[in-house]
Formats: structure tokens, C-alpha cells, sequence
């Protein structure tokens, strides 16, 4: 058996056993310095992956990972038309990058009631959209059915609204579009949703795109967009230069160059403020990891002091300072791990507490969440797990040149 390893052992069960040696309190602290330091490393990453997701998926559920429009100045949601053929359909069917594509018209319009009224989009849809973004929000009602011949002119809207409005599923409403001349269509109101995120919720009215083409006067292949996801959110930004330079390529029989821009194009300011997000992570890693640090260099620095005349007896034996030396890293190793057990414990029972019950609330008005999201990614937890011992055992070879500074006829004081 290894020497070195064996005494670290005698020593780390000897230590736990005797609570009156000196160095069991700092021994305690340093322990649970290193468990409390990872298992807030482990929240905080969960907690800032898993709300960088959420946003994000929200984001995205309105808008898509990538749109291809008319190429023009014009910011708002009256679009200039496209006119989408079968050779584009063909192109985006066959790249392997995305996973699905539909097509959409938006118009801007005012819902007007007997006491209220209020700005909106309207967003027309048409038969491939995806829905699962919508389901997985809808508060009541149902999602807008293909076939449905029962409806007519079906609408869903958002919760902030209906109360605004003072509507609810069943009722219909009146919507004016400002344009010359001048026109209006009654919705029915077949669904509400509810995402928490104001921006988009007191905004979008979703029904069908034929609607939307009626009151332009749009023939039938003609849209204003199409939006796009891909298969991979990580390869976002050169998918979307790709389709860039192959899109502007191509002009539609209407004569418009097309544009494309992905979703971080389309809303900057909310994927630069999720980005900052990352430093808050590291700074908290970084600190955390100090603090651990610290923790264990001086339990360390304790534990030598105490061994001294063990050390001496090692040396006046012929044992050399590295091999010593070692015998104390093995043992910070073994404290170390005892740590990193009771932080991923801690860690992982907090994750699940607040993923189960969510016992952490947030004010949706501010953070676009009801609760504290966990996004537990086992990568990630190996990741920190191995970072943590790593630095934790290299910051451990300085103090553990300590022993070089004992010699066996110093020891002898320390009898």
C-alpha cells in the first residue's frame, strides 16, 4: 500500500475520531467552508441557467429562433409582403439546420369594447404552426384547430389584456385596423394565455392568417415573414449568417430581396442583459472558490503545526519533505471530498425542493417568472465538481511546503 496515502488515512480517521486535538474545529470550518462554497456555486448556475432558459424560451415562443422578411427600414409589425414559393419552401424543408418553419402576418389594431379599448398585433398564423409554446401557457380555452368550420375568425389572447378588457373566453370583441379606408372585424375569443412576459403579453392577439390577407388584400402565398427553428440553439448565430448570405440571394416574384435576422438580432437588449448574467456566475465561482480556499489552507496550516513532531519523527526516519508533503495533500484531498459530499447533498435538496414546490417566488413584473427556475444540467455539476477539487488541491501545495521548515531537533520543542 501506498505510505503516504496510509498515514494520510490514519490521520483523517484518527481526526474525526478525537474532537479534542486543536485542529478539529478548524477542520469543521474548512469542511464546511468547502460545502457551503460549492453548493452555492451549484444553486447559482442553476439558478441563472435555467432563468437564461426560461426567458429565452419565451422570447423565442413569440418570435422563433430565426425570421426571414422583406429587406427594409421599417421597424414596426406592418411588414411589407413576401411572396413565399414552392422553390423556397423547397430550401427550407431540405436544410438539415432547421427543424421546423410556418409562416405569419402581423397588423397592428385597435381592440375596441363598449368602455375600453387598447393597442395590439395581431399575429395571423397559418396551418403549420407549431403550438406547443402557446399550449404549455394557455390559462383556459383551447389552441385555434385548422379544420374548425364552427368559429369564426377565432382569436387568442393574452390574460393581461382580457382584464384590461374585461373579456373572457366565449365573448367577442371588435378590432379596428387603421388603414384607408378604415375597417374593423369581430374576433371570438377561443383562448387565453399567460407567459409573464409583459412586453409580449399586453402585445400579441393571435388568430389565423387568412384574416390578416383578407383586410390587406394579400394573395394567397403572400406573408409577412416566416419564422424558423433550428435543431441547435448553440449554432444559432451561424445558422442565421448562412441562411443570411443564401436568403439575400433570393428575390421573390414580387421583386423584394429577402431578410433574415435571428431572434438575438431582433431583441438585443434582452440577449445582452441575459449575457451579463454569465459574469454574475463567474464572480460568484471565483469568490466562493477563494473563500473555500482560504478555509482549507488554514485547517491545513493547523493540522501541520499539530503534526509537528510527527513530522520530525518522519524526517529523523529518513522520510523526505515530498513524501511528507504528500501525506498532507492526500489528507486535504479526503477533507476536501467530505466537503464536496455535503455541498452536492445541500446542492441537490435544495434543486429539488425549489423545482418540486417552488418555495422561492418572484414578482413577474420584474423578472418575467413566477418562481425561481432550476435547470439542473449534470455537465455542469461534474464540471464545478471537478473545478472545485482541482483548485482546492492546488491551492493546498503551498502550504504544504510548511514541512520543509520542520526539522526533527525543532520537533522536540512541540513534545
Amino acid at each position: 500500500m501506498n505510505a503516504e496515502l496510509f498515514i494520510a488515512k490514519r490521520i483523517y480517521k484518527g481526526d474525526k475520531k478525537n474532537d479534542k486535538r486543536v485542529s478539529s474545529p478548524a477542520i469543521k470550518i474548512a469542511i464546511a467552508g468547502i460545502a457551503l462554497g460549492l453548493a452555492v456555486m451549484i444553486v447559482a448556475v442553476c439558478i441563472i441557467v435555467g432563468f437564461k432558459n426560461e426567458v429565452r424560451a419565451k422570447v423565442v415562443g413569440f418570435g422563433s429562433h430565426i425570421q426571414i422578411t422583406a429587406y427594409e427600414s421599417n421597424t414596426s409589425y406592418d411588414h411589407t409582403p413576401i411572396a413565399v414559393s414552392d422553390t423556397l419552401i423547397d430550401k427550407l424543408q431540405t436544410n438539415p439546420d432547421i427543424r421546423h418553419f410556418q409562416e405569419f402576418i402581423t397588423k397592428p389594431g385597435i381592440i375596441k369594447t363598449d368602455n375600453d379599448f387598447m393597442g395590439v398585433i395581431l399575429k395571423g398564423v397559418s396551418d403549420r404552426y407549431d403550438w406547443d409554446f402557446f399550449r404549455a401557457n394557455l390559462l383556459e380555452g383551447s389552441i385555434i384547430q385548422p379544420n374548425d368550420t364552427v368559429t369564426t375568425n377565432p382569436a387568442i389572447l393574452s390574460k393581461e389584456v382580457a382584464d384590461k378588457l374585461h373579456l373572457k373566453v366565449g365573448d367577442r370583441f371588435t378590432c379596428y385596423f387603421i388603414q384607408d379606408p378604415v375597417r374593423a372585424r369581430r374576433f371570438d375569443i377561443i383562448g387565453i394565455y399567460q407567459t409573464n412576459f409583459e412586453e409580449y403579453d399586453q402585445l400579441f392577439v393571435v388568430t389565423e392568417k387568412e384574416i390578416l390577407a383578407s383586410l390587406n388584400g394579400w394573395e394567397a402565398d403572400m406573408v409577412s415573414g416566416i419564422e424558423l427553428l433550428v435543431h441547435d440553439y448553440d449554432q444559432l448565430d451561424k445558422i442565421s449568417q448562412d441562411l443570411f448570405f443564401e436568403m439575400s440571394a433570393h428575390t421573390d416574384r414580387l421583386g423584394n430581396p429577402l431578410y433574415t435576422r435571428s431572434i438575438k438580432e431582433i431583441n438585443p437588449m434582452i440577449f445582452n442583459w441575459l449575457n451579463l448574467l454569465d459574469m454574475n456566475v463567474w464572480v460568484i465561482i471565483i469568490l466562493m472558490l477563494v473563500v473555500s480556499g482560504f478555509t482549507m489552507i488554514s485547517g491545513l496550516l493547523i493540522i501541520i503545526l499539530e503534526r509537528t513532531n510527527m513530522i520530525g519523527m518522519l524526517k529523523s526516519m529518513g522520510a523526505a519533505d515530498i513524501s511528507i508533503r504528500r501525506v498532507f495533500l492526500y489528507l486535504s484531498a479526503f477533507l476536501i471530498g467530505q466537503g464536496m459530499l455535503w455541498g452536492n447533498l445541500i446542492a441537490l435538496l435544495f434543486c429539488f425542493i425549489q423545482e418540486r414546490f417552488q418555495v422561492l417566488k418572484l414578482d413577474p413584473a420584474t423578472y418575467y417568472l413566477t418562481a425561481v427556475p432550476i435547470d439542473l444540467n449534470i455537465i455542469h455539476l461534474l464540471l464545478l465538481n471537478i473545478g472545485t477539487l482541482t483548485v482546492s488541491l492546488l491551492m493546498m501545495i503551498g502550504p504544504s511546503y510548511l514541512v520543509a521548515q520542520i526539522t526533527p531537533a525543532k520537533s522536540i520543542q512541540f513534545e
